[in-house]
């Protein structure tokens, strides 16, 4: 009975003396565990999951004979020692972590002797990657995006209205100057027609009086004939 009762309390007081180790979501967390390797040699470990028993671990995770993990004892490959086993370094390694690997873990240490052995517990606590950073970080970038955006834009609409402009002013001096030349060609011909009907006009009134001067002088002539022959 009292073998029972010191087994009951060494149990209640290894629990109460669980440390908590925080992790995150999706991220790796190590449960440390160490040994004096010099002086004991190398010795049998396992974790598992929950209260350490009187002997062994409930729910295995692992196990190693003090060199290597000994095959078929891995629950799982996110399962890892990845300290120096030779330095008895055993502490465990979970990788990607998830919110179901919260809770209580313990590592047994088999040390030669009645009630010799190094008893672990830890306390997981899985936090989730906060995301409010992330939707920020989403609403800055697309803030950004569309600023750059209408900047591009309003930059375009500028360059467009410019040659637009240059454009419209172009045709407009073009349309001036074509306008300048029919009015130029146009009033060039009209002058030319001009004088062309004056230079007519006078050739007609020379000849006009051209003629009663011939005809007079015609008619001295015959008139002095005629006397000449008297």
């Amino acid at each position: 009975m009292k073998i029972v009762l010191l087994l009951a309390l060494l149990t209640v007081s290894e629990c109460g003396g669980s440390r908590s180790v925080v992790g995150h979501a999706g991220q790796n967390v190590t449960l440390s565990c160490t040994y004096d390797f010099k002086y004991y040699g190398a010795l049998r470990i396992c974790w598992g999951r929950g209260v350490l028993p009187s002997s062994g671990c409930n729910n295995q995770l692992i196990s190693t004979d003090g060199r290597k993990v000994i095959e078929g004892t891995r629950a799982s490959s996110r399962y890892q020692l990845l300290g120096r086993l030779d330095k008895g370094d055993v502490s465990l390694t979970i990788l990607n972590i998830t919110e179901s690997d919260a809770g209580l873990y313990g590592c047994r240490v088999d040390i030669p002797g009645w009630f010799n052995d190094d008893k672990h517990h830890f306390d997981l606590i899985i936090k989730t990657a906060p995301k409010t950073t992330t939707s920020t970080l989403n609403t800055k970038t697309s803030t950004e995006r569309t600023t750059a955006g209408y900047t591009a834009g309003h930059t375009i609409s500028k360059e467009t209205l410019l040659n637009s402009t240059t454009t419209t002013t172009s045709i407009s001096i073009s349309v001036e100057v074509n306008s300048l030349q029919s009015f130029i060609g146009i009033t060039t011909v009209t002058a030319s027609f001009i004088i062309i009907l004056l230079l007519t006009a006078a050739y007609i009134f020379w000849r006009t009086n051209q003629r009663p001067e011939t005809d007079r002088r015609l008619d001295q002539s015959e008139a002095e004939e005629v006397h000449s022959s008297v």
